[in-house]
């Protein structure tokens, strides 16, 4: 009865169905998905706002809608490691929830089609890479590449919406989605500590699971120094390019303080010793991601920086209402 109560006031599309699905989007992590399209973009020329605004709304809508369509098949270790999610709570009809995300992926892969038909293609595999990324996450040495790689689509894809071709990739962009891929990695395994004794007990075999939290730690400073390497060969690419320094450049800022978060973040992971004390590394790693492609955006496209400036802010603001602290 209580259970039939909760699901008539979370109707689909009420307004207290869509305060749920909120949540479970997670908009505080919207940023991340939403400055890897923007570093997409940048690697080309076109200055349409309007068609530059919608790429950049449809990136950032892709990690919540993205986030909420994984969490449909996650709920048996979401319901011990993140208990205030309305799905783990039973509050909201999880087919509901199946087929607003599914509608919102759809949206979101549509804008990037309309601006560059091949965009379908990358957009039907990254939709089913989230539909699968349950089973993947379940082996050790797969959960943090296989969400890398849909999320170096998402840049690809943002790139090709802006007039790229695939004719015309650069050593410079590819650097970019190397260092995407590496970057998210380390953010899916920073992740993991906030769930390892979830994560044992409902059979995901992750890394710091089979290995431990210090064994996964390394791996993560690996993933985080590729992240940053790969990030500073596309600097001396961009220097190289223009035939110019970037001592006045506000990108280093960025970078600069993007390479201090990380080395304190990874610092921070290798102390962590219970899924309570993870929250804390894993928000340093966001806040270096974000830094590390704002700055590289910056390279190609200096006019943005109040817009990222912006960005950067709202982020913060963003994180500091999220529902649960101890979660990111």
């Amino acid at each position: 009865m209580q259970r039939e109560v909760y699901l008539e006031q979370y109707k689909a599309l009420s307004f207290n169905f869509i305060k749920a699905y909120i949540i479970t989007m997670r908009p505080y992590l919207m940023f991340v998905s939403g400055i890897t399209g923007i570093v997409g973009l940048a690697g080309n020329t076109e200055q349409n706002i309007l068609k530059t605004a919608l790429i950049i709304f449809a990136s950032f809508l892709s990690y919540g809608f993205g986030q909420a369509l994984t969490d449909c098949f996650q709920i048996d270790t979401d319901s011990i490691s993140s208990p205030y999610r309305p799905l783990t709570q039973g509050i909201v009809s999880k087919n509901h929830f199946l087929a607003l995300s599914i509608f919102g992926l759809i949206f979101c892969i549509s804008v990037f089609v309309i601006h560059n038909p091949i965009n379908l293609f990358l957009g039907v595999a990254a939709g089913l890479g989230l539909a699968t990324y349950t089973y993947f996450k379940r082996k050790f040495w797969a959960g943090p590449f296989y969400n890398a790689w849909i999320v170096g689509v998402l840049c690809l894809m943002a790139w090709l919406s802006s007039g790229g071709e695939f004719k015309s990739i650069n050593t410079d962009f590819c650097l970019v989605l190397i260092s995407i891929f590496f970057g998210y990695a380390n953010f899916v395994l920073s992740g993991y500590f906030k769930d390892v004794e979830a994560d044992r007990v409902t059979g995901y075999n992750t890394l710091p699971v089979k290995y431990g939290r210090k064994a996964a730690a390394y791996v993560s400073d690996a993933f985080a120094f590729l992240m940053i390497f790969f990030g500073l060969l596309v600097v001396i690419e961009e220097t190289q390019r223009i035939n110019t320094t970037l001592y006045s450049n506000p990108a280093l800022i960025f970078i600069f303080t993007s390479l201090v978060l990380t080395i304190i973040g990874q610092i921070f992971l290798h102390k962590v010793k219970t899924d309570e004390e993870a929250h804390p590394a894993i928000a340093l790693v966001v806040h270096s991601y974000i830094l590390q492609f704002s700055g590289l955006t910056l390279l190609r496209k200096p006019e943005w920086l109040y817009f990222l400036i912006v960005f950067y802010i709202g982020f913060n603001v963003v994180m500091k209402l999220r529902p649960v602290k101890n979660q990111i």
